[in-house]
């Protein structure tokens, strides 16, 4: 109590001595130890690669400090933090360079894995903790992946170049199983420049060791199951995509009819190896990376060319179609699942046509290249699948 004799301002002035004394000997001496991780890495965005900080921090109790002062030695008391600490760091795994759409923007990004190292962060921490500093760095081992921010601007790989896109709504299961195993050999890869990409040699071999299961297929005018039955699909979108890019056509097919997988008319390329295949020049003077991506609850396909930004501009016209005729006659392919005098609608039947696309292809504002892309498709009559031993399949 203070004595009535004090003025007031005097007893003020005492109790304001008494709480600063009281504050100031709450206040630690220093600041918590922390164990810090300082790392970076690269991005491409907008054709330019960048670096940026990852930091991660971790704060050490200061009894386990305190006692690793007194002795001169890393406190037993402070495993379960080194032990925390390990299963975060290794838990960062390398993941390749990849680009990615953010808010409209097409951006590179690559993560480096992580391996801690327990022994050098112990010896960082005591060197820290007898020079008096209240911070030491978490020693462990970069793991880069085998795909780099680095690689991908080396090879001039720095913009967003092209999208191709089709459709497969409606697909048997047989016929998504195909094009995603198709589509996921062809995620990732470069085109190098002057290289001509070759669809069957990259895909390559299409049977159930490496993936693909069976499913119907155009032969002798109707339908038969063979392996990898849709794998036009993953063509045709490729197809699409390097197009789009401006690259030219070495060879290219349509197929024997119109398919409705494969609109706008024209606008496809099938294969059947040997005898058809897709190939197309990469003539952008730089290397070419192709992702793939899949929506399965859409059923959409796409494929992302990046590269160089060349200067180009590309426009693919609408289909001029001509030339219709009348569908063909019905055909009857062997279907297990009909029972006997039954049929199934397989396919349905289309008109002959003849489809032609433009492309005009610019720089600087001026066209250098105009090509014609022609499609010339036989009437095709419906397909019905039949038991096996029905006598319509003898016809």
């Amino acid at each position: 109590m203070i004595p009535l004799s004090f003025s007031r301002r005097a007893a003020l002035a005492l109790l304001t001595l008494g709480l600063g004394a009281q504050a100031h000997a709450e206040t630690p001496a220093h600041p918590g130890f922390r164990l810090t991780l300082h790392s970076s890495e690269q991005k491409i965005a907008k054709g330019k690669v960048s670096t940026h900080p990852v930091t991660k921090v971790w704060a050490v109790p200061a009894a386990g400090v305190a006692a690793s002062r007194k002795h001169g030695k890393f406190s037993s008391t402070l495993g379960p933090l080194l032990d925390r600490i390990e299963a975060q760091v290794n838990a960062r795994k390398p993941r390749p360079a990849t680009f990615r759409n953010v808010e409209g923007r097409w951006v590179a990004t690559e993560q480096t894995g992580w391996v801690f190292d327990r022994d050098g962060t112990k010896a960082n921490f005591l060197k820290a903790v007898k020079a008096g500093k209240n911070t030491a760095q978490v020693a462990y081992k970069a793991v880069k992946p085998q795909r780099s921010v680095k690689l991908l601007a080396q090879r001039g790989v720095l913009w967003h170049v092209a999208t191709g896109s089709s459709s497969y709504a409606g697909s048997p299961d047989f016929r998504e199983k195909n094009i995603l195993v198709g589509a996921s050999k062809l995620d990732n890869f470069f085109i190098a420049p002057g290289h001509e990409f070759n669809f069957n040699e990259e895909i390559g071999q299409i049977d159930a060791s490496t993936g693909f299961v069976k499913g119907f297929v155009i032969s002798g005018g109707t339908l038969s199951k063979e392996d990898g039955g849709g794998i036009c699909q993953v063509s045709t979108t490729i197809f699409r995509a390097l197009y789009q890019a401006g690259l030219p056509i070495t060879e290219r097919h349509e197929h024997s009819h119109r398919v409705k997988y494969y609109d706008p008319v024209g606008y496809e390329a099938t294969v059947y190896a040997p005898a058809k295949n897709l190939r197309m020049k990469n003539d952008t003077g730089k290397s070419l990376f192709i992702q793939a991506a899949w929506d399965t609850e859409a059923q959409t396909l796409r494929f992302d060319t990046f590269g160089a930004n060349t200067g180009r501009t590309v426009n693919v016209s609408k289909p001029v179609i001509t030339d219709f005729k009348a569908p063909a006659d019905p055909s009857y392919t062997p279907d297990e699942r009909v029972a006997p005098g039954d049929r199934r609608l397989l396919d349905t039947p289309m008109q002959g046509m003849t489809s032609v696309i433009t492309r005009t292809i610019k720089q600087g504002g001026k066209t250098v290249s105009t090509d014609k892309l022609k499609s010339v498709y036989a009437p095709w009559g419906a397909v019905y699948g039949v038991n096996p031993a029905d006598t319509r399949l003898k016809r």
